[in-house]
């Protein structure tokens, strides 16, 4: 549910990132020009374009990060069960590759594709909807090109989550004095503080893997030639040809997106985690002991 909600009230952002990111012309002067330019021309609705696969990518990116996540965890802990800090960028590391494999991508190049297409008249478009897009990249592409720009995205997520789960932690320890499960409940609003602070690092940290994903998901492999061949012809390309600032477009979109969208998951999240975590120490008393002092070793 978190997922559906953060889609539907921060969709025209990431519309306006994927515009900013793929204008090579400088069409838009700013978020706001080209949040205008947008309704003006295409009409309001299309600051929605994409809102299927994005929501239905959130919801399942979400809950496959935080179960992969807590797997990871749960491999490199030490025999006392505690983490550190290298263990717990591993485990969001790990986590952030395998929704970049499994659900970001293919999501992602549907999204971009239905993005990037300017105008609502039905006949003009070529991709009508999420699923003519995925069976016409399908059939033009090969399923292959539902995986354009993979490398750049698991990179991206990599980095993004291995920030993330770190952060978060950090945050929650020094902000609140909350070490994880220590049976100690946050609220909702302290929840929200951590996972909004928290989400700014990975996107400062990943601008130019989000903006080499995105143009290499929007070319299309049908003509058999495409401007980017690979993620490391991106890289030197878009620098030479546009500017070395190229490589950041985008990032106030996103960071005016992602954090509020990590406020609203955390909160969720942590709710739901401290709830079967108190529940479980209820039942077992000394394991609060035993956490109590793995927390203090941390």
């Amino acid at each position: 549910m978190g997922g559906v909600v953060e889609a539907c009230c921060l969709q025209p952002i990431d519309v306006i990132k994927t515009r900013l990111q793929l204008d090579k012309a400088h069409k838009y002067k700013g978020i706001y020009h080209c949040g205008k330019t947008v309704a003006t021309e295409e009409g309001v609705r299309s600051l929605w374009k994409g809102l299927t696969p994005f929501a239905t990518h959130l919801t399942l990116k979400y809950a496959l990060r935080m179960s992969s996540n807590s797997f990871y965890q749960s491999l490199l802990r030490d025999k006392d069960g505690r983490l550190n800090d290298g263990s717990r960028l591993a485990a969001g590391l790990a986590a952030g590759v395998t929704e970049a494999v499994v659900i970001v991508t293919p999501f992602e190049v549907v999204k971009i594709r239905l993005q990037q297409q300017k105008g609502l008249a039905y006949g003009q478009l070529k991709y009508h909807n999420p699923v003519h897009c995925a069976v016409t990249i399908l059939r033009e592409e090969g399923v292959r090109g539902m995986w354009s720009g993979a490398t750049p995205t698991m990179m991206r997520n990599g980095t993004n989550q291995m920030c993330l789960f770190w952060a978060k932690a950090n945050m929650d320890k020094y902000l609140w004095g909350k070490y994880e499960g220590d049976g100690k409940q946050l609220t909702p609003t302290q929840s929200m503080t951590s996972g909004f602070a928290a989400a700014f690092l990975g996107p400062c940290a990943t601008g130019p893997m989000d903006v080499i994903k995105t143009r290499m998901m929007a070319q299309s492999k049908a003509g058999g030639q495409v401007q980017y061949k690979s993620m490391l012809d991106a890289l030197v390309k878009i620098p030479q040809q546009e500017g070395i600032r190229s490589l950041w477009r985008g990032l106030l979109p996103r960071l005016m997106r992602i954090p509020p969208g990590q406020a609203i998951v955390w909160a969720v999240s942590d709710q739901i985690t401290q709830y079967f975590e108190h529940r479980e120490l209820a039942k077992h008393p000394e394991l609060l002991a035993a956490k109590t002092t793995a927390a203090a070793g941390q």
